[in-house]
């Protein structure tokens, strides 16, 4: 398999459950902003959408989108300590976290990481990432994780999401069930390592 990814995106998360799984997808970093690969091919080739992540399968086939990735590694490895499997009620509760961090969360982030959103809407823009953010943190007052007790694929997904806070100045610290939660994701090896090669890339880039 051959997993598409670049740095501060969703893919991370994917990367985060391969590595809870136990698999190890050839990465290909790619360039977003310019649709290149590192070898300097077109992207698109890949996903039309110009867009990572995307998972190459070992038959040739590609799967884009990284809640629907995340279905395809569990399932495909029988990973149902991250996603229960079909008919269990907590299968759909995972996915329905997936679908609002999707749907929400991400799409609440979407202009401030666009160049052409004009200054006064970014205001509201942050306004309406902080208010999901106040939300999770009244929901974490009752449990460890998204759906309770246990770690699970929706908590990759969270984590990769919230992190785009850093980039955009807005300090976590002041929701502190939420800083917390993510201080324990934080320590888990799967996501140290998935961290570790995104710096590593950084390094490079910076290098290149």
């Amino acid at each position: 398999m051959k997993l598409y990814t670049t740095l501060h995106t969703c893919a991370l998360a994917v990367d985060v459950v391969a590595r809870e799984i136990g698999i190890a997808p050839q990465r290909i970093w790619v360039d977003v902003r310019a649709k290149k690969l590192r070898d300097g091919s077109d992207l698109h080739r890949i996903n039309p959408k110009g867009q990572v992540p995307a998972l190459e399968t070992d038959d040739g086939q590609v799967l884009t989108e990284a809640a629907v990735i995340i279905q395809y590694l569990c399932d495909r490895h029988g990973a149902d300590g991250l996603l229960p499997r079909s008919l269990d009620m907590d299968r759909y509760r995972v996915l329905e976290w997936m679908n609002f961090l999707g749907s929400e969360l991400h799409k609440s982030f979407t202009p401030l990481f666009r160049a052409n959103t004009p200054p006064d809407y970014r205001s509201i823009a942050i306004g309406n990432v902080q208010r999901r953010l106040a939300w999770l943190d009244e929901v974490l007052a009752t449990r460890d994780y998204l759906h309770g007790a246990r770690f699970t694929a929706a908590d990759a997904h969270c984590h990769a999401i919230v992190m785009w806070a850093e980039l955009q100045a807005i300090d976590l610290a002041q929701w502190p069930r939420l800083h917390t939660y993510v201080q324990r994701i934080e320590a888990r090896p799967s996501v140290q390592a998935a961290r570790a090669a995104e710096r590593a890339e950084l390094a490079r880039c910076a290098a290149a």
